[in-house]
């Protein structure tokens, strides 16, 4: 067993990085997006960091993974009834994260540092780590204009029409040296892109300058796991996007925007019949059980996925000899 890096953020990677978790322990760095980060009340929020922490705790709410067990929104409640904003609608155990970022990065703290701090406070023993420390923001240009991911999904309900993605700053933001650590370890196993909307979490990551070309230089096989199950979305506005950039939901669409990254793709049992089409994009392609409903569902998907990537990396070799 070696280390896995996985590329993560939203309710689904926040999952599967959860079942990685049970298997590699410390043995795993989750690399997050951040493009989606927003200020709200004068407090940093970075929503798919914290959605992972909670999974990796194991303190995420079973109904809404993006927050933590047993949340109420009182403060939210009083906010409103003294002229505050109504969305977006914040709880109050999510906001004792946020509270703290924003005093630590004040301190000088960076991204990075604040993160590892969280994980350690909670018990987490694998690395939860910003795709940078720099600020990238995701446009997304719409037949409204161009505006940031947040505003396209908390203030405006996803509602406009989605023309193209721009990743602000990704051109100039570095890598982490954390990062770079767990991508070089000697032992890289895999790197996973877990399922996710890859346009505002999973290309983010990949745009963050070089990072796309060290992944692809270290040799270790590259699995994406795909977010869509069945010609839908199982959670968030991956398919409404993908109809209105002229794409059809579905695997297959999915893994063209991962050509030239992934080696192995998986996809669910559901869309078997897509995997000759997968294929022919030059990817291996594993079908397995991908909705997770459980903590099992999670390492049994995690486990299909480490193992197919063993499977590919062993395969490489002998077409190396």
């Amino acid at each position: 067993m070696g280390t896995v890096v996985a590329l993560a953020g939203q309710v689904g990677g926040a999952k599967l990085a959860e079942g990685l978790y049970r298997l590699r322990g410390k043995d795993l760095a989750v690399v997050v997006n951040t493009a989606d980060d927003y200020e709200h009340l004068g407090l940093a929020f970075s929503p798919d960091l914290d959605t992972v922490l909670y999974a990796l705790a194991g303190i995420a709410s079973p109904s809404a993974g993006w927050e933590p067990d047993g949340e109420t929104h009182v403060l939210h409640g009083m906010l409103k009834s003294l002229g505050g904003p109504e969305r977006p609608a914040i709880g109050d155990k999510s906001l004792a994260a946020p509270i703290l970022r924003t005093e630590w990065l004040r301190s000088d703290r960076r991204p990075t540092q604040v993160s590892l701090e969280f994980c350690r406070r909670l018990g987490v023993q694998a690395r939860l780590l910003p795709m940078s420390d720099d600020p990238v923001r995701t446009l997304v240009q719409t037949d409204e204009g161009t505006m940031t991911f947040h505003e396209y999904f908390s203030e405006l309900g996803c509602e406009p029409k989605v023309r193209a993605f721009e990743y602000a700053g990704a051109g100039e933001a570095r890598i982490p040296d954390e990062v770079l650590d767990a991508l070089h370890a000697p032992d890289l196993e895999a790197v996973v892109l877990c399922p996710a909307n890859p346009y505002h979490v999973i290309k983010p990551i990949l745009a963050v300058d070089g990072m796309r070309e060290l992944i692809r230089k270290r040799g270790a096989p590259v699995v994406a796991v795909t977010p869509i199950v069945g010609g839908k979305a199982l959670k968030g506005s991956a398919g409404k996007i993908m109809r209105e950039l002229g794409r059809e939901p579905s695997p297959l669409a999915v893994a063209g925007e991962y050509l030239r990254v992934a080696d192995g793709f998986v996809l669910d049992l559901a869309d078997v019949a897509q995997a000759e089409s997968v294929r022919s994009l030059g990817m291996q392609v594993l079908a397995a059980q991908t909705v997770m409903r459980s903590a099992e569902d999670r390492v049994a998907l995690a486990r299909n996925i480490l193992d197919f990537a063993k499977a590919l990396r062993e395969a490489s070799t002998v077409e190396a000899r």
